[in-house]
């Protein structure tokens, strides 16, 4: 990188930033919270130093207003004209966008328009860019989606079996979402390997609150499991996953619920929270579950069988499976999950290291020595992701 760039990432009450130098070394990384809420605040973090602050964010303009203040008050930044690049995760790109595109009005108008597939995320995104563009004017801004990676898909597996009508007039189809996650933990296990990543099949399992796995082959997603929205797949913290369509219309009759409300539900009280009724947080089931917790262990179970499941459906998209790799939050850092997920995997010829499969958050190889497939802890970096995707798509325009 020639200069420094900022990596945003907005949601519905929260933004996210990292600043980049030149080396793709991030300087700091901040995180605002609870925007819109009286106890809002803000976190930076940078050097080993961490700054913790209860301010007044009503929302995502003043937010952004606090990022960049913050990034000239700590002297990361001396004027704005360092930072070169603003690249922005934008969830959703819809039919529209299979690559990484400048910002301008129709782009910007685009974003808007598909908020009907990101309801949750779009708006506070469209609000973050149009702040950057009145405080930033002269610096290009980047959106980089969350589904563009997943393009590559076969039409047979991203088309639900649902009137044609629904795909041709409404965009109702699988896209993919945690793109940039499974690009760079694909490029990065090929790397190790010292294999050119066309000659792999890799499963990239990306495990944290939310949750999705994909199959990469030849360096593109050829399946992966989250769907229209965020929701599908397999279960996560909160959201349900894939379930029978029946379950969602028999207990909205039931319980005479409007779509908002289901839509809740299995967004925010579902997945391994629903079953576990203990936390939204996967530590705290684990912890729960190995004290003898029968609810806690049985929301594991499922969701340890159902990331089974979608690794073999994943292997069956490309014809094999050459590669396995566990990141994020789950993946990562709880070696009892990715022992239970493997146990299930034997068939497909996957054996970890007990003593291995100890580490956490850092990677490592973690498969046996006859295992037939290769497994790895790929600890992911979308945000490094994010700002070379900035960068390039800037030098060439």
């Amino acid at each position: 990188m020639d200069s420094k760039y900022l990596v945003v990432n907005g949601g519905s009450s929260s933004l996210k930033f990292s600043l980049f130098d030149k080396d793709e070394n991030e300087m700091v990384n901040g995180y605002v919270e609870k925007i819109g809420k009286e106890d809002s605040s803000y976190t930076l973090k940078f050097d080993g130093q961490k700054i913790e602050k209860k301010v007044l964010i009503p929302n995502h303009t003043k937010a952004v207003e606090v990022m960049i203040n913050e990034l000239l008050e700590n002297k990361f930044v001396n004027n704005i004209s360092e930072i070169k690049g603003v690249g922005h995760r934008v969830l959703h790109g819809g039919e529209i966008y299979s690559s990484s595109v400048i910002i301008d009005e129709g782009v910007l108008n685009d974003i808007k328009a598909l908020t009907k597939l990101g309801p949750l995320h779009h708006p506070g995104q469209v609000a973050i860019i149009e702040s950057l563009e009145g405080l930033l004017p002269d610096v290009p801004q980047v959106a980089v989606f969350d589904t563009a990676f997943h393009h590559t898909m076969p039409m047979e597996n991203y088309l639900y079996p649902v009137p044609m009508a629904w795909y041709k007039e409404n965009d109702v189809r699988k896209y993919g979402f945690h793109g940039t996650s499974h690009q760079y933990v694909a490029n990065r296990v090929a790397e190790l390997l010292n294999k050119d990543i066309k000659d792999l099949k890799i499963v990239n399992c990306h495990l944290g609150q939310g949750a999705s796995v994909c199959a990469i082959k030849n360096g593109q997603s050829v399946e992966t499991s989250m769907g229209l929205t965020p929701l599908g797949g397999i279960p996560m913290g909160t959201r349900s996953g894939d379930l029978d369509p029946s379950v969602v219309t028999f207990i909205m009759k039931k319980e005479n619920l409007i779509p908002e409300e289901m839509e809740n539900i299995l967004n925010k009280e579902s997945g391994a929270f629903g079953v576990s009724m203990v936390s939204v947080d996967f530590r705290d089931i684990e912890a729960e579950a190995l004290a003898g917790g029968k609810h806690a262990k049985l929301a594991l179970d499922v969701y340890h069988y159902s990331i089974a499941e979608y690794i073999a459906k994943c292997a069956v998209a490309m014809g094999g499976i050459d590669v396995l790799t566990f990141t994020a939050g789950v993946g990562e850092k709880s070696p009892y999950s990715r022992n239970e997920i493997c146990k299930y995997l034997g068939v497909l010829g996957v054996e970890i290291s007990g003593k291995a499969n100890i580490v956490k958050g850092e990677e490592a190889e973690i498969s046996s020595a006859t295992s037939k497939v290769k497994v790895f802890i790929i600890p992911t970096n979308e945000e490094l992701m994010i700002a070379k995707e900035t960068e390039k798509v800037i030098n060439q325009n």
